[in-house]
């Protein structure tokens, strides 16, 4: 069936048209120019040759007349063939010939010299008139553009200023509150919405006002995205989702009228749902910038303010903003009648990331060894992003073994590429593979014989990432406070590697390097900042914050003495010094097991815990993490 194509809406320029009319007139403009700057012929039949042959046929006397032109010399002479005249042309070279005016005289030839020709008005004046139609082609194109309004036209300038956060985005498939797995409290503090979404009259009834701004927080990968859309699945409004960085341009006031298109369309869709991720990137504290792209996030941040307090009680409208940097956001975005509602969506514990994985498991072809419980428990601070990729990573080498189903084997493997990346083929030398092998059995000896820290997993000496060899210890549960008791076997554990180097091999290296580094932040901050040394006591010492959720270290001035300093850095030492005294002892005390342990391990270059068992102590009684079977 043939659709017959529709004209234009009115306003709006025929395209294909303005594009014919444009190559005509360029077509046009060439071949004017062309003809223009040729050289009008005289009249009769000329031929065409050298300078050479010209000057012959003067020194024989043949030339009855001359023209000179401005490049080219035209003779005119007997044609004794047709007994009439001939026209002959030559150009003339570029340099002058002093000899060719004197042998004219001589010859009495008759001479004409022809003015040279000024270039036509028209040839200057055309570029100019090109420039000025291409313009007011252009012209015509965005204001055709703009009149097409938000629901489409020839795409021109007024997409460009409305953006596409001005139309509502469909949802390829209905996303619901059941697609959040490991967010309770999140989705309890988000489904009173939905009612207000639903029956905003009920509300007002009783002159509750729902906020009409809420701000989700939390750490990357935790789901805030998943929460907008499964709050319009639930609520089924319109949704209009855009990113702050998508309001900012080169052009001063395009962000502005972004906000303001934005907050129109959803006005006439009420009730609707607004969403703005990455709100810190327009969303930061003002004064700090001084003019360029500054001015504009400026100018959008205060836009969207005023579109906050725009907002009556009646209008069913919901504006939610992501952020995972709260800590730079704009108080005026924060306070009442604003995004005045927060929501923070934390990393998932061990309970929130099996119900996690249940989600993302659909679909997926699991063996029966599969143990959800041990993979839960092996991912502390996975966010659900996290998760997915685990999965994926999994079914990818499932995939790559040409194999129908994911095992448990997979899983893990996924697990330590994601955590510490690919494995990496190296020709480590036999004596390096040795001390490797040792600082491991350190570490795996210190966190299986203490009681106090993490149970003990498996380990390996397969180099992956950056680091050459690995020991994982998977907590009991997860840990919300950290006790004096765990630290100290933290401490003991993250120097037991290079207290064995020291012992077995009597030298060290500088493969503790990340190790030292770590034990020497964790007791920095055991000093610092959670008060642990009892000459120093409960005082706030410490040199930087932590980032709310990235984790990162924000330096901030330091606000006291160089005395105390030096204190915090005899109480650090101290602490180190006392961590590697036990590390030594206690691999001084189980030498000859540590020794099994090396040789095992450098035999099969990854061991479990069961393994580990047979080699340090086969009837310990040490706590150790055990496989929960469904």
């Amino acid at each position: 069936m043939n659709t017959p194509k529709m004209p234009p809406p009115s306003g709006q320029p025929d395209e294909p048209g303005l594009a014919r009319m444009l190559w005509l007139f360029v077509f046009g403009f060439v071949a004017l120019t062309f003809l223009l700057t040729q050289q009008p012929s005289a009249p009769g039949a000329t031929a065409t040759v050298s300078y050479s042959e010209v000057k012959t046929l003067i020194r024989n006397g043949d030339v009855r007349e001359v023209t000179l032109e401005e490049n080219a010399i035209v003779a005119l002479l007997h044609d004794q063939r047709t007994d009439g005249v001939l026209r002959v042309r030559a150009i003339t070279p570029v340099q002058p010939d002093p000899t060719l005016l004197p042998q004219l005289e001589e010859m009495g030839v008759t001479v004409t010299a022809q003015a040279p020709r000024a270039p036509s008005t028209l040839i200057w004046l055309l570029p100019w008139i090109l420039i000025i139609a291409f313009y007011f082609w252009l012209s015509r194109r965005m204001i055709g553009g703009m009149g097409g309004g938000l629901g489409g036209g020839l795409g021109g300038m007024g997409d460009f200023l409305s953006g596409r956060s001005s139309k509502p985005a469909k949802l390829t498939s209905k996303v619901t509150f059941a697609d959040v797995a490991g967010q309770d409290e999140a989705k309890r503090e988000v489904s009173e919405l939905v009612e207000f979404l639903r029956d905003p009259d009920r509300f007002q009834r009783v002159g509750a006002t729902v906020p009409h701004g809420v701000l989700l927080m939390g750490p990357p990968g935790t789901g805030k995205t998943l929460l907008a859309r499964a709050l319009a699945g639930e609520a089924d409004v319109p949704f209009f989702s855009t990113s702050g960085s998508e309001f900012v341009e080169m052009f001063v006031g395009v962000g502005a009228g972004r906000v303001r298109k934005m907050f129109e369309a959803a006005r006439k869709h009420a009730p609707a749902i607004i969403f703005i991720d990455e709100l810190d990137s327009i969303g930061r504290t003002r004064g700090t910038g001084l003019g360029g792209g500054h001015d504009e996030r400026e100018q959008t941040l205060n836009q969207i303010l005023a579109e906050l307090d725009g907002f009556s009680a009646r209008e069913a409208v919901v504006v939610l903003a992501a952020t995972n940097r709260p800590d730079v956001l704009d108080p005026a975005l924060l306070r009442p009648g604003r995004f005045d509602r927060h929501v923070t969506l934390s990393l998932p514990d061990k309970d929130a990331r099996r119900a996690i994985l249940n989600v993302h498991i659909k679909g997926l072809p699991l063996h029966r060894d599969v143990d959800l419980d041990q993979v839960a428990a092996g991912t502390p601070g996975f966010s659900g992003a996290d998760l997915k990729n685990l999965l994926n990573e999994a079914a990818i080498t499932t995939a790559r073994r040409r194999a129908g189903d994911i095992t448990q084997a997979d899983l893990d493997e996924a697990r330590d590429k994601v955590m510490m990346g690919t494995v990496r083929t190296l020709a480590i030398q036999p004596d390096e593979r040795h001390r490797l092998a040792i600082h491991e059995a350190g570490h795996t000896a210190a966190a299986f014989y203490n009681p106090s820290g993490d149970p003990i997993y498996k380990v390996t000496i397969i180099p992956r990432g950056r680091s050459l060899g690995s020991t994982h210890m998977l907590p009991a549960h997860d840990r919300h406070t950290l006790s004096e008791a765990y630290l100290r076997a933290q401490l003991v554990t993250l120097l037991a590697g290079r207290a064995a180097e020291k012992l077995l091999l009597g030298s060290v290296s500088s493969g503790a390097d990340d190790d030292i580094r770590r034990a020497t932040a964790l007791a920095r901050s055991m000093v610092a900042r959670w008060g642990m040394d009892p000459d120093i006591g409960p005082v706030d010492l410490r040199d930087s914050e932590d980032h709310p959720f990235l984790g990162q270290q924000i330096s901030k001035p330091r606000s006291y003495s160089d005395e105390t300093a030096t204190r915090v850095d005899q109480a650090v030492i101290a602490l180190l010094q006392d961590a590697e005294a036990k590390a030594v002892a206690l691999i001084e005390d189980h030498r000859d097991q540590i020794t099994r342990l090396v040789t095992r391990l450098e035999a099969e270059e990854t061991l479990d815990l069961t393994a580990i068992r047979q080699c340090l102590d086969p009837d310990s009684k040490i706590k150790s993490f055990t496989r929960n079977r469904t």
